[in-house]
């Protein structure tokens, strides 16, 4: 992953330090539950506890010559041991102690990204109350359409990302999971009882059933949700991009003193953390094709998920944490524009209220058809001459003679379309 892009606190968690370090977790687990079986002396597991370390850089050395990294990491920890050495690894294969380590390092990045994600949904609650009486247009189509207000744009963003956070909870759930029963799942040369044992020390499921390797479509399951998480995010990002536009300039990324817009007009404030989530959430859906394809292996595993997962893991699980901060600071310091909101809805003359001057006239006793053949060439005359639609209404007579001036003025007013906002909040948990 690129730094750039990798926050610190992940960084660490796919480091190789602590790859290492989760495999010799793994390993001394896997020791003390033999213990426990009367398999491994009491003593040689305490020792192997006390005393067992690895070195990134003679690891290194070992595996040039081995050409297998589990290989060289043993033959370095044994190297910090005694006698006890022997039991290193005893009755397991490779993948027992990499794919149940995984489990237990995603354990650590679904931490991270869990927190990311409810630190978001608070914002977004926040952001939604604060906002629940602005006014302003929604748009369907990217044309003007009804008045909405921009705290139930940013409840829908909420809504969504409440079902984010139940998909993660799920998928993460796919993924803390360990196996270790061998070079072919069968617990041939381990028993059930060490698989228990080392996934309850490390906080993980051990899997029911698996080949040598944990099934694969856990994983992609993970990566998929992961990826529709960012998907979210550029949605939302995707709006705040349009609205800056300085044709509606209703909200803003805030723009800090002394920060640079373009290399060439003094003037540009863009939407820049906006547009560069959204290029990370393509980056973050390409990994989902990867990680459906290393599904399909071999009979009982072969190698060719291996390469690809030391890449899309880290790289969703980094990419994501970053996206969600980052978006997070742009909603925390986004500059929002009532007024120009509110001045926005008229910049259509009026013609937002066509409906609810086409509702009134259909209970005026008009025919739906009649009604609408009424009212569309006012909107079209007020769109083309660029004039207001309500005095071109007050002046038909065949409305008037309908509806009297109360019931037209009401036809114009916004607040009609907002009657039922603190209904919605409460249907989200947002009120009570």
């Amino acid at each position: 992953m690129l730094e750039r892009y990798t926050r610190p606190e992940m960084g660490q968690i796919w480091s190789l330090e602590n790859q290492y370090a989760s495999w010799l977790a793994v390993e001394i687990a896997i020791d003390e539950a033999w213990a426990k079986l009367g398999e491994v002396p009491v003593a040689d597991a305490q020792k192997i506890r006390a005393n067992a370390r690895f070195d990134v850089e003679r690891i290194a050395e070992i595996e040039a010559v081995t050409h297998h990294d589990m290989v060289a990491f043993t033959r370095n920890v044994s190297e910090s041991l005694g006698a006890e050495r022997k039991w290193i690894h005893f009755g397991v294969t490779s993948t027992d102690v990499v794919d149940t380590a995984q489990g237990y390092r995603l354990k650590q990045a679904n931490a991270v990204l869990r927190a990311d994600i409810v630190t978001l949904i608070a914002t977004l609650k926040n952001l939604a109350l604060t906002y629940k009486e602005t006014v302003m247009i929604g748009r369907t189509h990217g044309v003007q359409a009804e008045p909405t207000t921009f705290g139930l744009k940013i409840a829908r963003w909420y809504a969504e990302m409440q079902r984010n956070l139940e998909r993660f909870d799920r998928a993460a759930a796919g993924v803390e999971t360990g196996k270790i029963s061998g070079a072919v799942g069968t617990f041939a040369n381990v028993p059930p009882e060490v698989e228990a044992a080392v996934c309850e020390q490390l906080g993980i499921s051990a899997q029911p059933i698996a080949s040598q390797v944990l099934p694969r479509d856990l994983h992609a399951d993970y990566v998929a949700t992961l990826a529709l998480i960012g998907t979210s995010i550029e949605e939302f990002a995707t709006e705040i991009r349009s609205l800056q536009r300085s044709e509606i300039h209703e909200v803003e990324e805030h723009f800090n003193p002394g920060q640079k817009g373009s290399s060439a007009m003094p003037h540009k404030r863009n939407p820049i953390g906006s547009e560069n989530v959204t290029g990370l959430a393509r980056v973050l859906r390409g990994t989902v094709v990867t990680a459906y394809e290393n599904v399909s292996l071999w009979h009982e595993r072969d190698i060719s998920h291996s390469s690809a997962e030391r890449m899309i893991l880290p790289e969703s699980t980094t990419l994501l944490d970053y996206m969600l901060s980052r978006f997070n600071r742009i909603l925390t310091n986004l500059d929002v524009f009532p007024e120009t909101m509110k001045a926005n809805m008229n910049r259509t003359y009026g013609l937002i209220y066509s409906q609810r001057l086409l509702l009134k006239l259909i209970e005026s006793g008009l025919s739906r058809e009649a009604a609408y053949d009424l009212v569309q060439p006012l909107t079209a005359q007020a769109w083309d001459e660029q004039r207001q639609f309500r005095p071109l209404v007050e002046a038909n007579t065949e409305i008037t003679a309908r509806l009297t001036p109360a019931q037209i003025d009401d036809a114009f007013d916004y607040h009609y379309h907002l009657r039922r906002v603190d209904e919605i909040f409460k249907r989200l948990g947002l009120l009570n």
